[in-house]
């Protein structure tokens, strides 16, 4: 139980070491550096959806015959749906875009910002969640050090990530403990989510392989609705896509040495 604590706590702490750039670095990151961390977050996530959550679904299904893509599929979807659902009834802000989504609001820019990671570090942490969940229950081939993989690879996907909230928010006139508090706020998810998706898999094992599949659309609905955009704007996006590929390659490289 300690190294699901732990492993919990992982991505957490890459947030929380992000988000303290904002008391050593003085000026905010530029447009291109963040398009490029943007680009490394969007790689990590889809190459976590893929070999650490939708490959591990599907070959838990085929050992009961049939149609082994079916769970995967139903749980891809419902992830799509519920981040769909989230982002029409959240109201939050993304900056690189200017834009604000989801419903009319009086809310502070920076509580928009904020809620704008804060509702993609929910899927984050439901995917570690439920990775940890199948290792405990040993349901199918999930090491130790597949989870270990995951945890490690959104860590570090989390470290550009609080850095890009903590230090804009310093800039619009945020003392810095505030921002770095934001920051940490918004990656608190995570292990929540996380605990909650262990509890939650316990009592229902036979549901793993639609929950790793959930865990996987909801990630992937992020990537493509919110970090594909952002590292794209404005001119020379190609730093964004090549950050893209070292982001999928270091998490795809990770899970199979790991795992």
């Amino acid at each position: 139980m300690e190294s699901v604590i732990i492993g919990l706590l992982i991505p957490f702490a890459g947030t929380v070491a992000g988000s303290a750039c904002v008391f050593f670095m003085r000026r905010e990151l530029s447009q291109a550096v963040q398009r490029a961390l943007t680009g490394f977050a969007a790689g990590v996530m889809v190459a976590a959806s893929i070999w650490s959550l939708l490959i591990p679904a599907i070959e838990q299904s085929s050992e009961k015959g049939g149609w082994a893509f079916l769970p995967a599929f139903i749980g891809f979807w419902l992830g799509i749906l519920f981040l769909l659902l989230l982002d029409h009834v959240i109201p939050h802000f993304h900056r690189t875009i200017n834009q604000q989504e989801g419903p009319k609001s009086k809310l502070a820019r920076s509580t928009m910002m904020v809620l704008a990671v804060t509702l993609h570090n929910i899927p984050e942490g439901m995917a570690v969640g439920v990775v940890y969940a199948g290792l405990i229950s040993g349901f199918a081939d999930i090491t130790t050090g597949a989870a270990l993989a995951l945890a490690i690879g959104i860590a570090i996907q989390n470290f550009p990530e609080g850095a890009i909230i903590s230090m804009p928010l310093h800039a619009e006139g945020k003392t810095k403990s505030r921002a770095f508090s934001l920051g940490v706020f918004s990656g608190a998810v995570e292990p929540i989510f996380g605990a909650a998706t262990v509890l939650a898999v316990s009592m229902v094992v036979p549901a793993m392989p639609y929950l790793l599949s959930f865990a996987a659309g909801a990630m992937l609905y992020v990537v493509v609705e919110e970090l594909v955009p952002e590292m794209s704007a404005g001119k020379h996006s190609d730093i964004g896509v090549v950050l893209f590929a070292a982001g999928f390659s270091l998490m795809m490289a990770l899970d199979v040495a790991l795992g």
